[in-house]
Parts: structure tokens; sequence; C-alpha cells
């Protein structure tokens, strides 16, 4: 018998609007019951990943993150454009050989890299 991941959680201030803002980044719904305690992203599909939940924490983000997302487009420039809509800070950008990433923030200051490929 073995373990398979399920599943990711992520500490947060307000569960239920960095759930909100992680499912429009990945075009996913938010299960009934999100409320600013606890919130689920739901998986959709096998293809799109694992689901993702939120959980309120008393303590606020200090120094490293609680969890780093590495998410991956063709279409770099209009994705870019579009999680900064979405309420993302950019915080750099890395060209690094054949390798091109932005490093964002969450709207929680949560880091997550987008990754040209």
């Amino acid at each position: 018998m073995s373990s398979a991941f399920f599943g990711a959680s992520f500490d947060a201030t307000d569960a239920r609007t960095a759930a909100q803002f992680w499912a429009a980044v990945l075009d996913r719904t938010v299960a009934d019951g999100a409320d600013a305690q606890d919130a689920v992203v739901e998986a959709g599909d096998p293809g799109s990943g694992p689901r993702l939940a939120f959980h309120k924490v008393p303590e606020a983000k200090s120094v490293k993150n609680r969890f780093h997302p590495d998410l991956i487009t063709r279409d770099y420039e209009g994705e870019s454009e579009r999680l900064l809509a979405l309420g993302a800070t950019k915080l750099h950008e890395v060209v690094r050989g054949g390798t091109r990433w932005t490093t964002f923030a969450d709207i929680e200051g949560n880091e997550f890299d987008l990754i040209s490929g």
C-alpha cells in the first residue's frame, strides 16, 4: 500500500479570499461552504492538478512561503497580465539560459512563479 497525493494546503489570513484568487488563476471553482476559516478549490479534471485547501491561521506570513506553486504557460505575456489583473504583484523576472520566469506574490504575499513553456 502507498500514499497518493490528494491536495495541497495553504495557510491564509482569509481562506475564502485566498481560495477565490487561486480559483480564478487556475480557472477552477471554490467549493460550497467556503468562509474566512476554511475554503477548498476543487481539482476539476485529473489533468488540472490537486485540490487546494485554504485554512485560516493566527500568524501572518513571515519571511518564507507557506507554499510555493510553480505555474507554466505558453502565453507568458498574456498570462502575466491576467495574473496582475487578478491582484497578483510582480516581484521580479528571471531569464536564465533558455528559461524565463516571473515571481509574483498572491493577494496574501505568498510567492509563486510563472514559467514560460
